[in-house]
């Protein structure tokens, strides 16, 4: 149990830094939302998954903060976007190259 907890730790921080680095590497603010929200929310409830195979006597409040995850990430990414959208935040676009 130990090993594969271990092996989830490792997912989520993959994720989680995949995540980092998907907010610095994307073009605008819409894509950089999308990154952070999807990797870290994978990564998060993996390493949610690893802790609770690390303690068996956790698995009550690991499942309420991953569901809690699960429920504001995206509403929190979604209300994000509406309100950049709002500003006027133009989202990028890929030029095409004319060669």
């Amino acid at each position: 149990m130990s090993i594969i907890g271990d092996v989830f730790l490792i997912i989520g921080a993959v994720f989680c830094f995949l995540g980092a680095l998907g907010l610095l590497r994307m073009p605008d603010v819409y894509n950089r939302i999308q990154a952070g929200t999807k990797a870290v929310t994978l990564g998060s409830l993996s390493l949610l998954i690893g802790v609770g195979l690390h303690h068996p006597d956790w698995w009550a409040k690991l499942l309420i903060v991953g569901i809690f995850i699960l429920l504001t990430n995206p509403i929190g990414s979604s209300s994000l976007a509406r309100a950049f959208q709002h500003a006027g935040v133009i989202a990028w676009k890929k030029e095409r190259s004319e060669s």
